[in-house]
């Protein structure tokens, strides 16, 4: 009885019936390149920081960016001595940039329109953020950027104007940007907002690990420019994964368009970066910041403006 166990053949040693095919093998797990590759194809970015071009040639349009970005902020960002019409002049290049480019680039103001440009295949542009300087110390002039389609305000110092002016952002919808900010203001801007804040040129080395530790537990997004160097940007996030919390993980731009993010998430993920972690560091970060500023702003509606 034991010998006719011993020589039973196995299922493994069984051998095919003449004429049956092999059975097929598994194909080859997808390298981190390939699996970047593929997420970000689904899954788009929504950058934080993007320039005018010098002159909207028509040759140059639209101007150059990264393949897989989805969506971006466009900066309204001011000389001192520029004010409000300098402002004022931003925004209508931004909008003839958008009307120059149908076929690439739509105008959103909230993040359902950011959605759905996304989804027809264009590039989401929103406006903003405006330079602090610009707002002349008057909340009207806030609210009538607000009323020009502007969803974020750039706050690098805090006084007593900044108090009253983040909350009235967080009445009306305007995101507040600590782009620039010291720590100082970042922990006193932080204890008025009620809404997330955006850091859309985001510099975490210079912010103590307490600090991040405050933009996490206020579900802000530090939104990271992206280099040549994948290593480096990835040392940066893993701190802000770290410090903050993977939620806190965003994208300002890259300065290699050709490159693009694929290097940079493949980095990620032989760094242990779930596909979840980078679906937020994408765009899905920035895109909850922003729509808890809209539905705060909602919720705050009964609310009198301030003078």
């Amino acid at each position: 009885m034991a010998e006719l166990l011993d020589d039973h053949p196995t299922l493994s040693t069984v051998p095919a019936a003449a004429g049956e095919p092999d059975p097929p093998e598994s194909p080859p797990p997808l390298d981190e390149t390939a699996r970047a590759r593929a997420l970000l194809a689904a899954q788009p970015v929504t950058e934080g920081h993007a320039e005018l071009p010098g002159s909207l040639d028509p040759e140059d349009l639209p101007p150059v960016r990264a393949a897989e970005a989805g969506a971006q902020l466009w900066s309204l960002h001011t000389e001192s001595d520029e004010g409000v019409v300098g402002t004022l002049r931003r925004i209508d290049s931004v909008r003839a940039l958008v009307a120059a480019c149908p076929e690439d680039l739509r105008l959103a103001y909230t993040t359902s329109e950011l959605a759905h440009a996304r989804n027809c295949g264009r590039v989401a542009a929103l406006l903003g953020p405006v330079s602090w300087t610009a707002l002349g110390g008057s909340a009207a002039t806030l609210r009538a950027y607000h009323a020009l389609g502007v969803r974020a305000v750039n706050l690098p110092r805090f006084d007593r104007f900044a108090r009253d002016a983040v909350r009235e952002m967080n009445r009306i919808g305007l995101a507040v940007d600590l782009s620039g900010a010291d720590q100082d203001t970042v922990r006193r801007a932080l204890a008025v907002t009620r809404a997330p804040a955006l850091l859309t040129r985001a510099a975490p080395e210079a912010l103590p690990d307490d600090v991040l530790g405050l933009l996490g537990e206020n579900g802000a997004v530090l939104m990271v420019t992206v280099t040549d160097d994948p290593a480096a940007v990835a040392d940066v996030l893993d701190r802000v994964r770290t410090e903050a919390g993977p939620h806190c993980a965003g994208v300002s731009h890259t300065t290699a368009p050709a490159l693009g993010y694929v290097p940079l998430f493949a980095e990620l993920l032989r760094r242990g970066w779930t596909a979840q972690e980078l679906v937020g560091l994408a765009h899905a970060n920035a895109t909850r910041a922003l729509r808890e500023t809209e539905f705060l702003s909602r919720a705050n509606r009964i609310r009198p403006a301030a003078a």
